[in-house]
């Protein structure tokens, strides 16, 4: 099998993965902010990492995945201003915010299971580990990393030199100018403890060694990847929108803290658009649910992420979405048709591991794939090739059934003398009849094993 290159966005270039323990990989993904449903941009970066995770097991990693649930800490602005999003989500819902939290969780896993993404090993809540977090911060207090303000404990962005380093920020750029809505000293520091309102009551605070408040959005992640995974694991994954804040000031603390980047390859997914414009909670809003209602299966949205490479903004369409579903009902039909498995093609499987190693080219990996199914090879073979192709896309190929359709006795008579009349080389009248089918909406074809009948 060829060698595994994923992109590192804090190298800027793709490089060869090599596990920092032989045979093992940690992986730690930042999971959703549970205030609202995810939407279909959200899920797109869950889809591409768990085409990691499956990647990672192909190349015969044993893989511990972590993936984090923020439920308390994440403010309106990421100028840390701003009410905390659970406090908001509650009000808007009516709920409290631990009961918001476990419901809009569960609303995620639910989506994770219709998109057949695999679940992480370690699932972790950042109100399940302030004890974790408020160790991390005493930390950087003793290392001369911290100010306190009349709201929070803050990070010094410019006591770090590197601060910035991923997005590759022009920190002189930022600071030039710059207005300073409360007291941090510099527009880069960022909260990581934040005090409650002296005249609010908080559903979510907790007792510190500065004060009742509640963590920063930020410090969780480093808190909890350090805690199940090591200060220095294999990779770190987002979305894009993550590059430039959240997991900036991740890597800041965990350099000031712990010596190191955190992760040795950071990956980000890329945003779905829609019109042009961002799909986000503000504006632009479709979730799975809505999918489904508009008749879209959820492994159609899977097939469709899978077009696009994850480092590629993509452009939603329904009409596009409507195309992946036929092309998808076409490659469940195909193999289905093959009927039982039997032996690997070894030249399809190669290019098609070639494509997946070569950071993840799922669109280069589908054509390999359609060119299997246009092929002239053994169909049990075909069957079997494709039902290894899915342990990487995810699509529940081998389970496919096709939709029971009676098919009408006038129909099925049509059938039948078209037959008779490719027999006898009739060619005219076995069009005509063909066409006679396709007209009452009805498709005959001619397989290997006979000709069969299908609704359009």
């Amino acid at each position: 099998m060829s060698e595994l290159y994923l992109f590192d966005t804090y190298e800027r270039q793709v490089r060869q993965f090599q596990p920092l323990e032989a045979g093992k990989v940690g992986l730690y993904c930042c999971g959703p902010t549970v205030y609202n449903y995810a939407h279909i941009g959200n899920l797109r970066t869950y889809i591409f990492e768990d085409l990691l995770y499956r990647a990672l097991k192909m190349n015969g990693y044993e893989v511990n995945f972590v993936m984090n649930i923020t439920d308390v800490g994440h403010l309106t602005s990421d100028a840390d201003s701003g009410e905390d999003k659970m406090e908001v989500g509650s009000k808007r819902t009516g709920m409290t915010a631990w009961q918001m939290a476990d419901f809009y969780t569960q609303a995620f896993q639910k989506d994770l299971k219709r998109l057949n993404i695999n679940f992480p090993d370690t699932w972790c809540r950042a109100t399940d580990h302030i004890k974790e977090q408020i160790e991390f911060i005493e930390d950087l207090e003793k290392k001369g990393f911290t100010y306190q303000t009349s709201d929070g404990i803050y990070f010094d962005s410019r006591k770090l030199s590197s601060y910035g380093q991923l997005a590759r920020l022009d920190i002189e750029g930022l600071m030039a100018g710059a207005r300073v809505d409360n007291e941090r000293q510099h527009v880069t520091d960022f909260a990581l403890w934040k005090f409650s309102p002296a005249d609010e009551q908080r559903q979510m605070e907790w007792p510190s060694p500065w004060g009742t408040g509640f963590p920063g959005w930020h410090i969780e992640c480093s808190a909890m990847s350090a805690k199940y995974l090591g200060d220095y694991f294999d990779i770190h994954c987002g979305g894009e929108d993550h590059i430039p804040i959240h997991h900036t000031n991740e890597i800041a603390q965990t350099e000031a803290s712990r010596g190191t980047r955190l992760a040795n390859f950071w990956m980000h997914g890329y945003f779905l658009q829609l019109d042009n414009a961002k799909m986000s909670k503000s504006a632009v809003f479709l979730t799975l649910d809505r999918l489904i209602e508009k008749g879209i299966d959820p492994g159609v949205y899977r097939y469709f992420c899978l077009t696009a490479h994850y480092r590629t903004q993509m452009s939603f369409t329904w009409s596009s979405l409507e195309a992946n579903g036929v092309a998808l009902k076409r490659l469940y039909q195909a193999a289905y048709d093959w009927g039982a498995p039997g032996t690997l093609l070894d030249e399809y499987m190669a290019r098609f591991n070639a494509c997946i190693n070569d950071d993840l080219n799922l669109p280069r990996a589908l054509a390999v794939t359609w060119d299997l199914i246009r092929s002239n090879e053994e169909p049990s073979a075909k069957k079997a090739t494709i039902l290894a192709f899915d342990q990487i896309f995810g699509l529940d190929i081998a389970n496919y059934q096709p939709q029971v359709v009676e098919i009408p006795a006038d129909i099925q008579k049509l059938a039948e003398a078209r037959a008779v009349a490719r027999k006898e080389k009739n060619w005219p009248l076995s069009d005509e009849l063909r066409d006679t089918a396709l007209a009452a909406g009805y498709i005959i074809e001619d397989t290997r094993e006979g000709w069969q009948i299908k609704k359009q």
